[in-house]
């Protein structure tokens, strides 16, 4: 058993600590597939939100994991405008999401380099801790009956930027489709992490993965311009 899951049930006395414990270990399963947002179906066959929400805030205002919420619409405000019953799980620290893998897959990770099925879940985590310690809210944006799907969103003053996390150096159809669209008159260009360099084309800027730490710093730069 990790030391976390240890704390958790000395801590956590009074509530259902079976529960935060499967909440705690399913993240990184849910993260992995195609679909991230969170789904208590996954957490037992008769699971249902309800009875889980209770366990998923004490986790967060315990530092343990962040909450990423859906927005309604891609547009200012963010705060207000997201669905509270649609969100994806984060570590607050990604180690924690490594060390909750078996140690087969750990152990893939470390000698072999060897990411699997767990890339984009280690780098979008890598992205929502760093956007979290900078003191950026989390939310992203799924289009229901299409593939319209953004990972994460920032603002400056006037503006929302929506940022893309690529485990490739892939196209961002995503994030083009987004910046293209006039009802998303909010959005004027974006940001894409991946493993290349930094870079500018079709209003999207393009910054390797650990910039993610320098985003608030690059927003108050374009807002001094």
């Amino acid at each position: 058993m990790l030391d976390y899951e240890e704390d958790i049930r000395k801590y956590a006395s009074g509530l259902e600590q079976t529960k935060i414990v499967s909440i705690y270990r399913n993240i990184p399963a849910q993260l992995a597939k195609e679909n991230k947002k969170f789904q208590f179906n996954k957490l037992g066959k008769n699971a249902r939100s309800r009875e889980y929400t209770g366990c998923i805030e004490w986790l967060i205002d315990s530092g343990i994991i962040n909450a990423c919420y859906c927005l309604n619409y891609p547009e200012l405000p963010l705060k207000g405008n997201y669905d509270a019953s649609k969100f994806k799980l984060y570590y607050s620290d990604t180690g924690l999401l490594i060390a909750t893998l078996d140690e087969e897959a750990q152990e893939d990770l470390r000698a072999n380099k060897n990411l699997g099925i767990y890339k984009g879940a280690l780098y979008e985590n890598f992205v929502a801790e760093a956007f979290t310690k900078q003191g950026h809210g989390l939310y992203y944006f799924s289009k229901e009956n299409s593939t319209l799907e953004e990972d994460f969103f920032v603002r400056s003053q006037s503006e929302l930027i929506p940022v893309e996390v690529k485990a490739n150096k892939n196209s961002s159809k995503s994030l083009t489709a987004l910046i293209k669209n006039e009802n998303y008159s909010d959005i004027h260009h974006g940001i894409k992490l991946d493993a290349g360099n930094i870079g500018y084309a079709n209003q999207i800027y393009t910054f390797p993965y650990f910039c993610a730490f320098l985003i608030k710093r690059y927003l108050r730069i374009q807002s001094e311009m």
